[in-house]
This record gives structure tokens, C-alpha cells and sequence, in this order.
């Protein structure tokens, strides 16, 4: 990298969000420089670990089955923000995830069928062959194909706004600094989950028990940055993408095979033996992505999943094989749990459930009855050896506080004027559209909209 040069258009990040704008800008002509913080064999974010994203359409397409109409995936998208995202950003994001199949495939990304045991995802959701870091190796080899440039272990440690217009960029690489100057910036550098000391802010010392299951080059520095100049946030600190992973996982980069999903098949209980919240409420998709927060806020950040026999075979199991004992008491004695409140616990769920039609693919109406919490579906005893736990504790993905952006992925400013040329995408920018909760492979959806889009206006300031 020279520093002495300059582009057309800098992007800082090197996921999903900031390839789709850097293969955009590059195809209206634009020159192109990508600086990825990560070493080459870390390039991607969180991508990496993905497996798909989620689109709507009017009738079977490619892997997509049945119909998915953009109102069903608006009344979803509400559902699990309870209304607390912007309608126009987000609008935009479910239309324009219809051509989104199209695009990627150009650029090299293949589909495959929705994988067993994922749990209502075929009409839905696309997943990639290959999962997440095939797709980052396509959009890559598309890139170097069209003549996008891109520096590794280059970290941009400010950027050089005034008034709202952006300049250059101070980047450190191999020990030295060096001053890169562009016409336009995209920021797609992700948010602040693997910023220990700044989620501590927001969540106290309980930040000390999570595990960060994405890249631990999400710092947060570049957002920071944008606030420093001015940029108009939105989001809650607390807020963010946060899922139930095995205890076992490492702190940093464990991916999507650390995640738990056996939670809607058994029970849920914390270090007390206690259940503490509904594991049946509705489908896994619209409800798995609040059990990180959900065990954030038991006493140690620490749960459990039990199950019995008949579970398995019906999730995706995580990484790490489950526990197993020959009785309850016996599997309390595996998870340092006390016996006799583990055994009442499950006595009492087991007293409590309802015949019904057990149905994975509905909502069923096996459920409890005079039983706090309930449990609303696929409620059956555990009454069948052996039995099997994992411990869980939160999983964060990404935080959705991030900076405003208007629909041509502007950042706003603090007096509500977009920036000229500092667009934005992906993670750092999710906050407008996901305000709380989450839906599975929205997240991606919003990097590959809005990555284009800020790839395609930052192209359109430059060149006209």
C-alpha cells in the first residue's frame, strides 16, 4: 500500500457489507482500496461464520420453497423488534433482498438446500454452499478479478473528517502509519462486541462471563471514530445479537457450531436449578438470537439445556458433544448443580405437561399447564435416559449500537444532515433496522443491501 496515493472510493472492513460496496463501487467504475484489520487468514468478520440470508419472494426460486411475500417478512421483522426499527431503511432492505440471490451469484456465491434440523428455514432463508467463508472467498476472488485492492493487517486508527466531509484515513501496518486518501469512505467495520471494556460499559461486570462467538477484530474503533466526528447514533449499548453457546466455547471466534439449539426440545435452568423463562414461546428463528440476553440475566451468566433421548436427532448439534447421565440426579452431579432442585424442577415440568401432537414444524399444542414459566410448545417429559445438558452462556455476535444512515447509506450527523461522502454498512449501521431482537439471516440481508447501496452512491459522489 502506498500511502502516498489516493482512491475513489476507501472502504474500512472486510465482511460481507464491505465487499458487496467494494465490488459495487469498482463496478461503476470506481477505484477501489479495502482495509481489513485481520490477518488474510482471519479476512472476513463475522461472514465467515455465517450460513445464509434471509429473503423474500413470491413463489419457489432457486433453494427458497413455497413463498416468502414482503409483508409476512415485514410482520416478522416487527415482531421481534416489537416495532423499534425504521421503516424506510427497513422496507428497503426486505424489497431489495429479492435480487440479492442474483447479484451474489454473479460474484460467484453458490446456494444449497436448507440443511436438516434448521428448523423452518427452506421458505425463508438461502444458504450459502460451503457456508460463510466460501461466500468471503468468492466475493474476494471477485474483487482481485476486477482490479479491487486489498490490504490485510491494516488497521485505520482515524479518520480525517471535518465539517462532515472525509478526507483520508491514517492507517498502521507493519509498525508504521501511514495517511491514505479517498474521495468517499464506506465504514463497514463492524461493531463493538469484542471491545471487553466497552460492553462493560453497557453491561457491567457480567460482560466478564460472555464469549464473543465472531472475529476479535470488532473493536468498535471505527464506529467510536465516526461518534468522535459528529455521526448521529442510534441503538442501545445493551443491545445486540446475542445467542445461548456452549460454556465450553472459546472467548474469541468460536462461530455458528458453537451454538446451542436444543432449547425448544427440553428445559432451560440456571445455577439454582430454575427454569426462568418460556424454551417453547414461538419458532427458533424469531426467538433463538434473545437466549443470550435472556442467560446474561441469570445470576453467573451461566444455564443449562437439558434433554432426553427423544431429542436427539432434532437439532443441529453444537460442536462439543452434550453431557450425559443415566438419571437427573446423576446429570446435576455433570453440571455441579443441586440434585434435589434439579430433580424438583424436572418432577414439576413433567407433572405439568399436556398431551398433545408433538409437531416441530408448527406450534404445536404440546404445552404445560399450571406451570411458571409455561411452556407454550413442544413440551414433553423428560422421562427417557439417558439425559443430556449443555451448559450455555451468552454468545454475542454483534451490538447494534451504530451510526443513523438514510436510505443512500449517508451517515447522518449530528444536526440530521447526511455526510457528503461517509456512507456506511452492515453491523455498524444494523441498529436502524434492528432495534432490539432479531430474525435469522436478517443481518447478513441488511450488509448485502446496504453494502451495495453505500458502494454504489460512494461510486455515484465520486463520478457522477
Amino acid at each position: 500500500m502506498d500511502g502516498g496515493r489516493s482512491y475513489d472510493v476507501l472502504v474500512v472492513g472486510g465482511g460481507n457489507a464491505a465487499l458487496c460496496a467494494a465490488l459495487s463501487a469498482r463496478q461503476r467504475g470506481a477505484s477501489v482500496l479495502v482495509l481489513e484489520a485481520s490477518p488474510k487468514h482471519f479476512r472476513g468478520g463475522n461472514s465467515r461464520h455465517t450460513r445464509n440470508l434471509r429473503c423474500m419472494h413470491d413463489g419457489p426460486a432457486d433453494v427458497l420453497t413455497e413463498s416468502y411475500p414482503e409483508s409476512e417478512y415485514w410482520d416478522d421483522l416487527c415482531q421481534v423488534t416489537e416495532g423499534q426499527t425504521n421503516e424506510p431503511l427497513a422496507r428497503r432492505v426486505l424489497h431489495d433482498s429479492a435480487t440479492c440471490r442474483d447479484w451474489m451469484a454473479q460474484h460467484g456465491v453458490r446456494f444449497q438446500p436448507s440443511l436438516s434440523g434448521t428448523l423452518h428455514l427452506s421458505r425463508t432463508n438461502a444458504f450459502f454452499l460451503g457456508g460463510g467463508k466460501a461466500l468471503m472467498n468468492a466475493y474476494y476472488r471477485a474483487a482481485e478479478r476486477i482490479g479491487v485492492e486489498v490490504e490485510y493487517d491494516a488497521e485505520v486508527c482515524a479518520l480525517n473528517i471535518r465539517e462532515g466531509r472525509f478526507s483520508s484515513a491514517v492507517v498502521s501496518r507493519n509498525g508504521s502509519s501511514q495517511e491514505v486518501h479517498a474521495k468517499a469512505l464506506v465504514a463497514a467495520a463492524g461493531g463493538f462486541q469484542a471491545n471487553l471494556a466497552w460492553l462493560k460499559q453497557a453491561w457491567g461486570e457480567a460482560a466478564d462471563n460472555f464469549l464473543i462467538r465472531g472475529t476479535p477484530y470488532d473493536t468498535g474503533t471505527i464506529l467510536r471514530i465516526l461518534m468522535d466526528r459528529g455521526a448521529k447514533t442510534v441503538g442501545d449499548p445493551a443491545q445486540c445479537h446475542a445467542v445461548a453457546i456452549d460454556a465450553r466455547a472459546p472467548r474469541f471466534d468460536g462461530g455458528i457450531v458453537t451454538r446451542v439449539d436444543s432449547i425448544p426440545i427440553g428445559i432451560v435452568v440456571n445455577k439454582h436449578a430454575t427454569r426462568f423463562y418460556d424454551e417453547g414461546e414461538t419458532f427458533w428463528p424469531k426467538r433463538y438470537a434473545i437466549w443470550g440476553r435472556l442467560v446474561a440475566q441469570q445470576p453467573d451468566q451461566i444455564a443449562f439445556s437439558i434433554f432426553d433421548a427423544k431429542a436427539i436427532g432434532l437439532f443441529v448439534p453444537p460442536v462439543f458433544p452434550p453431557l450425559q447421565a443415566r438419571s437427573i440426579r446423576e446429570l446435576a452431579g455433570a453440571l455441579a448443580l443441586n440434585p434435589e432442585s434439579l430433580e424438583r424442577t424436572v418432577s414439576q415440568f413433567n407433572g405439568a405437561v399436556r398431551p398433545g401432537a408433538f409437531d416441530l414444524a408448527r406450534l404445536d399444542d404440546c404445552r404445560t399447564g399450571s406451570l411458571t414459566p409455561p411452556k407454550t410448545h413442544w413440551a414433553r417429559p423428560l422421562d427417557t435416559p439417558p439425559f443430556y445438558a449443555y451448559p450455555l452462556r451468552p454468545g454475542i455476535t454483534f451490538t447494534y449500537l451504530g451510526v443513523a444512515v438514510n436510505e443512500r447509506a449517508q451517515v447522518i450527523l449530528q444536526d440530521n444532515q447526511p455526510s457528503e461522502n461517509t456512507f456506511a454498512a452492515g453491523e455498524i449501521m444494523a441498529g436502524n433496522i434492528l432495534g432490539k431482537g432479531y430474525l435469522a439471516g436478517i443481518g447478513m440481508t441488511i450488509g448485502t443491501v446496504f453494502g451495495r447501496i453505500a458502494g454504489e452512491e460512494a461510486a455515484r459522489h465520486v463520478l457522477g
